[in-house]
């Protein structure tokens, strides 16, 4: 899905905060790696739309 690029740079930034609170709560290795995946996609996203 294309989003607007602020909207991205948003999406990215609430994926950090989300992947940077599972690590600092010390949450499963299976929901950091997801969160870690779900932040990778948006940067492919962000990259792929050349902003």
């Amino acid at each position: 899905m294309n989003y607007p690029k602020e909207e991205l740079i948003g999406k990215i930034e609430e994926a950090r905060d989300v992947l940077n609170k599972s690590i600092d709560q010390k949450h499963a290795y299976e929901e950091i790696y997801e969160n870690s995946v779900a932040l990778d996609a948006l940067i492919e996203q962000y990259i792929e739309a050349g902003y």
